[in-house]
């Protein structure tokens, strides 16, 4: 029995998330961090009122765009490639190797988020925003991606038997 070689990678094209799993992913993450902002805002008006004092609307903004970046580096960083949105969605964010993304990776992936324009990037199919090219990573699918996994280990061990 001859078998092709190509049965023996992971196909990530195939598991890269869609476009509607990454916007879903973008809305969920959104809301979680507005909700999140509101709650310390308010702990922060409660216990440093005179912090908030003479704080104009573009300071707020880019404070809010880099605490963005910052709280989803954390995240991912923390939960291997996954944010709240990834966790309810089912993706991961990974190396475009397939591999893990390192802390290192993580970190340059979400301060690419705070470049205002960055989800506009995101738009066409398949997704490839800034923060995805230039930290060389990408969303997968785990449910696709188990699948892949489960083919290639398939096919090496009949591949195995057969030799």
């Amino acid at each position: 029995m001859d078998f092709n070689n190509n049965y023996q990678e992971i196909d990530l094209s195939y598991c890269r998330a869609s476009s509607g799993k990454r916007f879903a992913n973008y809305i969920i993450d959104t809301i979680v961090f507005y909700i999140v902002s509101f709650g310390l805002g308010i702990v922060i008006g409660i216990l440093k009122p005179n912090l908030l004092v003479g704080v104009d609307d573009l300071s707020l903004r880019l404070v809010l765009l880099l605490f963005y970046g910052i709280g989803m580096f954390m995240t991912e960083a923390m939960s291997n490639g996954r944010s709240i949105g990834k966790l309810i969605t089912g993706t991961r964010a990974v190396n475009v190797d397939g591999t893990d993304m390192s802390f290192q990776k993580a970190f340059v992936r979400n301060i690419v988020r705070a470049i205002p324009f960055n989800a506009l990037s995101a738009l066409g199919t398949p997704s490839i925003p800034w923060h995805d090219r230039w930290s060389d990573t990408m969303v997968v699918d785990e449910k696709k991606l188990a699948l892949q996994t489960q083919k290639v280990d398939l096919f090496d061990s009949v591949r195995n038997q057969t030799q």
